[in-house]
């Protein structure tokens, strides 16, 4: 077994690994949120989309223009989202992921009456992100090193480990592709009001993509073992199971 399991301070019971590949694995899956949390960011604009269309091609009078409603439609969706959390007591960090982007999206589209400008924020946070992934690669701090070393309660020390350098360089490229495609994909789409096909975008290119990469990352990391007791990330492996 490469997995045990230990209580910290008396709490949930928490993973621990004897090689860095498979803790990076487990802590990448758990910062991303899983497919649950993935899927959960990607539900209210299927709705705002799947809302927009239908109220465009209605032939019947409606309540409210169809901007408010497939507005009300993405941020019903994502209080819903909250709510089944809260009541399967469980942290809403996740649909806060898709809460508050829906929000700021919401008062921007409400504020112009574009629907379009609800992708906005989106596309603008791929664009940033994609800037500061290359950024970080290109001197020696990747983002995703950051969120190793957190994990552990060292978040720099990692960087005097060439090898932590040059692997968690690698895996920041990998996830940096899903935010240069959505930008480069989104926002001639934006600048072209193309409401419906930027939701199919939002969509396609959002947790399937980010799937993908998480796929090749898997593959990269199932190439190594290497012993955590001889990284920086100073995780202890764990003890030998005397039973065993």
């Amino acid at each position: 077994m490469s997995e045990t399991h230990a209580g910290v301070g008396g709490g949930e019971p928490e993973p621990q690994f004897r090689y860095v590949e498979e803790f990076v694995r487990h802590q990448l899956s758990v910062s991303l949120g899983g497919s649950r949390g993935m899927l959960e960011s990607a539900l209210p604009f299927v709705a705002f989309t799947l809302a927009w269309v239908v109220s465009r091609t209605l032939a019947a009078p409606l309540p409210a223009p169809p901007l408010y409603l497939a507005l009300g439609a993405a941020i019903v969706t994502a209080i819903v989202l909250a709510l089944v959390r809260l009541l399967q007591h469980q942290s809403v960090r996740f649909v806060l992921q898709a809460v508050i982007p829906t929000a700021i999206a919401a008062v921007i589209a409400a504020r112009t009456g574009r629907a379009a400008d609800v992708f906005l924020p989106g596309i603008l946070y791929n664009g940033v992100l994609a800037l500061v992934s290359a950024l970080s690669i290109v001197l020696r701090k990747p983002l995703v090193g950051f969120v190793l070393g957190a994990a552990v309660g060292d978040p720099t020390g990692w960087t005097s480990d060439r090898g932590l350098v040059r692997m968690t360089s690698k895996l920041t490229a990998v996830l940096a592709v899903p935010y240069v495609v959505r930008f480069v994909v989104q926002l001639p789409l934006f600048l072209t009001g193309q409401v419906v096909l930027l939701g199919v975008a939002k969509v396609v290119l959002g947790w399937p993509l980010l799937l993908a990469a998480l796929f090749v990352i898997g593959l990269m990391l199932s190439r190594g073992k290497t012993p955590m007791e001889d990284s920086a990330l100073g995780v202890p492996a764990p003890a030998p199971d005397p039973a065993g």
